[in-house]
């Protein structure tokens, strides 16, 4: 049973238009840009990210592991099909682009995510990844309710969490984090042979909230 199944309409309704997840979403557009050709909205959700794609130009494809989130999804301007992100249904070179969104805190094995992005990229084709910034949000990090975040012991603890006091009441608690610290996360997108062109921390807070990068085949 994947892991948002059964919490799909409730991650609709509370979480995924929540204002920090639309500053994610917004960095990543930008960053991906206008264009035509098949774009691959990896991890996809509900599909909150489909309409501003397709307003871009794009034809999307989206895939998530979770049914139930692909139901919550139906009726948005996509083919939706339910897969793993790391053994994806689709042949090499298939995706002008390929975008994905607060999700490598989901995966198992980000690695091989990244290289399953890197085989069904087109060569010259734009991968661009948005995710949570994992010095300042992450299991080890409490930043409810403060200005400053409150470090406790783990930053290097990598894999599964499934409680912290970081969590507070929303997504995490329910479902889980696999935590990668930075160097982790980096190494693992270098590995899958994708040339990093850009990276950001989008968002004014002081300590961010998100990462954001552009790579290309």
């Amino acid at each position: 049973m994947a892991r948002y199944d059964g919490l799909a309409e409730w991650y609709r309704d509370h979480v995924s238009d929540l204002p920090l997840h639309q500053v994610a979403h917004r960095s990543a557009l930008q960053l991906l840009g206008a264009g035509s050709g098949r774009c691959l909205d990896l991890g996809c959700g509900t599909g909150f990210a489909v309409p501003a794609l397709v307003g871009a130009g794009w034809e999307v494809v989206g895939v998530d592991v979770s049914a139930d989130q692909l139901a919550v999804a139906d009726g948005v301007d996509a083919v939706l099909i339910e897969a793993d992100a790391a053994d994806l249904p689709f042949d090499d070179d298939s995706f002008e682009a390929v975008v994905s969104v607060l999700t490598h805190t989901d995966f198992d094995d980000p690695a091989s995510v990244f290289a399953e992005v890197h085989r069904v990229l087109r060569p010259g084709g734009r991968f661009v990844y948005v995710g949570s910034h994992p010095c300042f949000v992450a299991p080890s990090v409490e930043r409810a309710g403060v200005d400053v975040p409150v470090l406790h012991p783990g930053y290097r603890r990598r894999g599964w969490w499934f409680d912290s006091p970081a969590f507070g009441e929303g997504i995490r608690p329910r479902v889980g984090v696999n935590h990668l610290p930075l160097a982790d996360f980096l190494n693992a997108l270098l590995r899958s042979e994708l040339a990093l062109v850009e990276f950001s921390e989008p968002g004014d807070h002081d300590y961010p909230y998100f990462l954001s990068l552009r790579a290309t085949k």
